[in-house]
């Protein structure tokens, strides 16, 4: 086994075949993407990698895994505990390796479905807008990575495709690998992954808050791995926790919701992701983003910020010089709202160049038809039931945190804010006008 340091989780170990994955050309691309793109401008700290953070969430996916099903219970055969607890660390070890240089904000320039060359993918689904999950997938299926997952794991019966169907559920010809005597543990797996207490959840929490220097990221890890269990409801096993995890459960829910309002969307990292994306719409041809696995491996921050420096775009030149926009307007409360019609309208017609952002912070995303729950298995009571039923967390932040800001040169800052005064009717002394 091969040891690595995190400043997290301690000692990370390794075996000789996930230290082979690591050392793959599409892993090592994750040094040179910031795990939390232009925060660092609000938080001098967070310039940390998701080459970091997808080593954290692989230890974690790990001892999740060790604690739902550990080796001495005998629940499964030890073949196939092997190759599914495998599964789960490779997964959480390359869920991001899609992702473009400066996260999520170079998603707005990625081509079509089409340009990846899938075939798991319909006609619609082809036409529409790649993600960095495709991008993932890609990499997994067609670069250098799954062949090096076959050399170093192809005796448990793992190739790319495996690992890609854990993370997005494509390619269903490989959904017999996660069956074990008659149960799919595909579903537990995928929780880990992607889930409302996932593996890559609680890695990113306690990160960013270290690297940031905030607090909010913090919850009680350990009682929430002693408390984990598996619910197997008809052939399906699905996470669940005890009740007496419950509330250690709702309070990872509101350090990531804290995490969110607070650093993920604060106001300039938003701000410059804005202005990124503009580059993006005015220059498309200065930053493509390929489709080939090969040369998507060229294109990271350090590729981009390159693409920046070069480019005579305003919003490039901005962003290099770190010339951000002030915020003239901010509104937070639900149900608060400004006529951005008029405002626009006024702001022009002052010669006030502008941009606005809208962003939500919410409990957690909306909860889709096949999303999975997890249960709360409450021994007093003899019985199991969804935590959305057993929890009321879920209920008292139901609506929505609105964040929509409007973006203005900082010297004309004053003059944006009467504008906007005038047109909203918000007051000298009204929170929303920083």
């Amino acid at each position: 086994m091969i040891r690595i340091r995190d400043p997290i989780h301690g000692s990370i170990q390794l075996s000789p075949g996930e230290l082979a994955v690591v050392d793959d050309p599409v892993f090592q691309r994750l040094r040179a993407i910031k795990q939390l793109g232009f925060t660092e401008h609000a938080f001098p700290g967070a310039t940390h990698n998701r080459f970091s953070h997808g080593l954290g969430a692989m230890e974690i996916a790990g001892q999740m895994f060790d604690r739902l099903l550990p080796e001495a219970e005998g629940r499964i055969p030890a073949i196939d505990r092997a190759r599914l607890r495998q599964l789960a660390r490779l997964a959480l070890l390359l869920h991001d390796i899609g992702h473009p240089p400066a996260s999520h904000a170079s998603e707005t320039a990625m081509p079509a479905r089409a340009a990846l060359g899938l075939s798991c993918f319909s006609s619609v689904e082809q036409a529409q807008q790649a993600t960095h999950e495709d991008y993932t997938v890609k990499l997994l299926v067609d670069g250098s990575v799954g062949r090096t997952i076959e050399q170093a794991f192809g005796h448990l019966d793992i190739e790319g495709q495996t690992v890609a169907h854990l993370i997005n559920g494509r390619f269903p010809s490989q959904a017999e690998r996660f069956v074990v005597a008659g149960v799919d543990y595909a579903p537990l797996l995928h929780q880990l992954v992607s889930g409302d207490m996932d593996a890559d959840r609680m890695d990113y929490l306690q990160r960013d808050a270290f690297f940031s220097g905030v607090s909010y990221g913090q919850f009680d890890q350990l009682w929430l791995l002693e408390n984990l269990r598996v619910h197997v409801a008809g052939d399906r096993a699905l996470l669940a926790l005890t009740k007496r995890a419950q509330f250690a459960f709702e309070d990872f829910l509101l350090s990531r919701y804290h995490m969110f309002v607070s650093v993920y969307l604060h106001r300039i990292p938003v701000g410059y992701e804005s202005m990124l994306a503009r580059f993006y719409a005015e220059r498309p041809e200065e930053f493509p983003i390929p489709g080939d696995p090969e040369a998507y491996l060229r294109v990271d921050d350090v590729a981009l910020w390159v693409a920046l420096r070069a480019s005579d775009c305003p919003w490039a030149r901005r962003i290099v010089q770190r010339e951000g926009f002030s915020v003239a307007l901010e509104l937070t409360t639900p149900g608060e709202s400004v006529d951005l019609v008029a405002a626009g309208e006024a702001l022009r017609a002052e010669g006030i160049e502008h941009f606005v952002s809208r962003t939500t912070g919410m409990l957690r995303k909306p909860r889709g038809a096949g999303d999975l729950p997890i249960y709360v298995v409450d021994r007093g009571l003899d019985r199991v039931q969804p935590i959305d039923e057993s929890s009321r967390i879920f209920e008292r932040y139901a609506q929505p945190a609105p964040l929509l800001r409007v973006y203005v040169p900082p010297e004309q800052k004053e003059r944006a804010r009467q504008v906007l005064r005038s047109v909203s009717g918000l007051g000298e002394g009204d929170d929303t006008m920083p």
